[in-house]
């Protein structure tokens, strides 16, 4: 049963908030800043309202996995963390002396309660709303890119991930005691996983029985996360069958299995909307779907900033529809002339190839010169062909027996001609500098707050640990740019 949150339970030691923990502090500063109340309102369907024992109130749940991105913890060291840390305890509305729940509460949440709620969408919008009402977001820009983030289950399998993380659980050790390597197990000699598990296993048993050892809380939190890992894949019967997952390119030797978060952001670095897909999907045809939400966020648009991968004919079309200033250079084989679009084969401008419609890579590429001084020269793309042979998609892609197959496109196209006039321009190179801005975003959102990896399997694990990443980091930016004024 959903009972109302209080905004704070009361206590008689409540004024020890005030003691402990400065203005400055940021769960602090975010606590004050933001209203919550739009999450109860959100999930109050996902709760039965007269029936049942007390559940957990949604808002404390929601801001416990806040704390999780923030301090990048495992649900063990999270739950923890809240028992003895007075700041915590401020953010969750707790009383220095009330307990906190059980870590299973955090999964039971993300996977019941969370399930069928754009808590993408959600968690932009009042960012973005609370930035326009404090007057920090002014300009009328838009930086759009994509970051990559690779699946946590189809990168490496569920052996190579324990043995990972317990690889880094030994590191730690040795670093307090290094005579310690001589009391544990022999590495299994084989990757079945129960091998792994059981060594893995015995390792932690070894550490329990070392109290100088296992009470130093660096040792303490890689214990966590690797009996977290173990839990997560003991449970999940599917492990290494991430069924969203998808091959995409960020050069031509360098692939990824996973997931691609298609991001705009304002000129004061505040994301303004997302959308994530799975790696296949290509950067151009999400400008669209970013511009058409900032705008219902609240964000005004005038002028767009991009890679080459946005510069389309579509997108320039659109743009121009729409009387916005696309700053996107053009690459020459960008268009794809007049073939259908379900003949379509899509750019990968990482790679600086083209992907077929059955997600294969162009294996080389050159240029047709033609002999028709009126006509453009065209890129041909080479495939492997021993794939196009038994290809799902070969029909009326592969000719039968052919011993190449290739796909050719304009170097130039009439309808960039504008657009090549404009990139010579210096508003566009004066536009071009800010690029930058958005791949710092990226490094921040991967290096700070642990979006290289997935968390969890498919898309909506992908989307949850998206929303609360970006809701962080506007956040923080938020607050920065605040205290600035």
């Amino acid at each position: 049963m959903l009972e109302r949150q209080q905004s704070l339970q009361l206590s008689a030691h409540d004024s020890l908030y005030d003691t402990l923990i400065p203005k400055t502090n940021i769960l602090r500063q975010m606590k004050d800043l933001v209203d919550f109340s739009f999450i109860e309102e959100e999930l109050k369907d996902k709760y039965c309202l007269d029936n049942g024992r007390n559940a957990e109130p949604p808002i404390r749940m929601f801001k416990y996995l806040l704390l999780k991105q923030i301090y990048n913890l495992s649900d063990r060291d999270l739950v923890e963390r809240a028992m003895y840390d007075m700041s915590f305890k401020y953010f969750l509305d707790l009383g220095p002396e009330a307990t906190v729940i059980h870590e299973s509460t955090l999964t039971t949440f993300r996977k019941l309660r969370l399930k069928d709620v754009s808590l993408l969408d959600l968690l932009i919008k009042k960012t973005v709303e609370l930035a326009l009402e404090h007057n920090v977001l002014t300009s009328h820009t838009l930086i759009v890119d994509s970051t990559h983030t690779v699946s946590r289950f189809k990168s490496k399998s569920a052996s190579e991930s324990i043995q990972e993380h317990a690889k880094s659980l030994r590191k730690v050790i040795y670093q307090y005691d290094e005579s310690i390597k001589t009391e544990f197990p022999e590495k299994p000699t084989s990757d079945r996983l129960e091998d792994t598990i059981d060594y893995t296993h015995n390792i932690i048993d070894v550490i329990k029985n070392k109290p100088q050892i296992n009470q130093i809380p660096a040792i303490q939190e890689k214990m966590n996360h690797v009996k977290e890992v173990i839990e997560d894949i003991s449970d999940d019967n599917h492990f290494n069958e991430d069924p969203d997952a998808r091959k995409g390119y960020k050069a031509a030797d360098h692939s990824f299995v996973g997931y691609k978060t298609h991001i705009a952001m304002s000129d004061e670095r505040i994301i303004t909307a997302a959308v994530i897909t799975t790696g296949n999907q290509s950067d151009t045809k999400q400008l669209q779907s970013l511009i058409e939400t900032s705008e219902r966020n609240g964000t005004t648009v005038d002028h767009i900033v991009g890679d080459k991968a946005y510069s389309s004919k579509q997108n320039l079309i659109y743009a121009q529809e729409r009387n916005l200033q696309l700053t996107s250079r053009l690459h020459p084989v960008i268009t794809h002339g007049k073939r259908h679009s379900d003949k379509e084969f899509e750019f990968n401008k990482d790679a600086d190839m083209f992907v077929c419609p059955a997600g294969h890579l162009a294996i080389h590429k050159g240029v047709k010169k033609q002999k028709d001084t009126a006509r453009n020269d065209q890129l041909k793309y080479f495939f492997d062909v021993e794939k196009c042979k038994v290809c799902p998609l070969r029909e009326g892609c592969y000719r039968e027996g052919a011993k190449t197959k290739t796909y050719s496109v304009r170097i130039k196209s009439s309808e960039h001609s504008s657009q090549e006039a404009f990139q010579e321009t210096e508003g566009f190179k004066r536009l071009s500098k800010k690029r930058y801005k958005i791949e710092a975003k990226n490094s921040e959102l991967k290096h700070r707050h642990g979006y290289k990896k997935a968390h969890s399997s498919g898309l909506f694990g992908m989307n949850i640990q998206g929303a609360s990443t970006i809701f962080v980091t506007n956040m923080k930016r938020i607050i920065k740019l605040i205290n600035e004024k």
